[in-house]
């Protein structure tokens, strides 16, 4: 990532400030999704 889109980016953020609690709930959900979605491999087993 050059600096100018880094730039881009902080100055959107400080532009949208309620967009750092949206991007980091997402974050937050998508990291829990991921521990789910693993544990989720315990089958039936038998007739």
């Amino acid at each position: 990532m050059s600096e100018t889109d880094t730039n881009a980016v902080a100055q959107y953020l400080a532009e949208h400030p309620r967009m750092m609690g949206v991007l980091f709930t997402m974050l937050l959900l998508l990291s829990q999704a991921g521990s789910v979605a693993a544990g989720n491999n315990a089958g039936i087993y038998g007739p």
